[in-house]
């Protein structure tokens, strides 16, 4: 049987972390400041091994999309094989290819190339 997630606030958590830490160990506690989802907490146990992986995509995505680590440490730090990882990517939206400040001058020089 699946437990839900638990959720609380920032000041429940000031209060009673132990509560939260009881709650982790049967599902991730969503952490809320006001409204908004902050963090997620999680039980470092066996059961982490799956939640790790359902995430560690998702992680890899976002440090690909901030420009913070390359397509293939991006791929390697995903679990996936690198073409799993450019769907994955594909199926978020994120481009393969980023524009950077070099871009526009790349394409004035190619373009004369183009045309003949």
């Amino acid at each position: 049987m699946e437990t839900a997630m638990y959720a609380t606030n920032v000041r429940n958590l000031k209060k009673n972390p132990s509560l939260a830490l009881r709650k982790a160990e049967e599902a991730p506690v969503l952490v809320l400041k006001g409204d908004e989802p902050n963090a997620i907490i999680f039980h470092l146990d066996k059961s982490f091994t799956d939640t790790e992986q359902a995430f560690r995509p998702a992680v890899a995505a976002g440090l690909y999309q901030d420009g913070l680590i390359s397509l293939g440490g991006s791929a390697k730090l995903s679990g996936l094989s690198l073409n799993g990882f450019i769907d994955h990517l594909s199926s978020l939206g994120i481009d393969i290819v980023q524009a950077n400040d070099t871009t526009n001058s790349d394409v004035k020089d190619i373009s004369p190339w183009l045309v003949s």
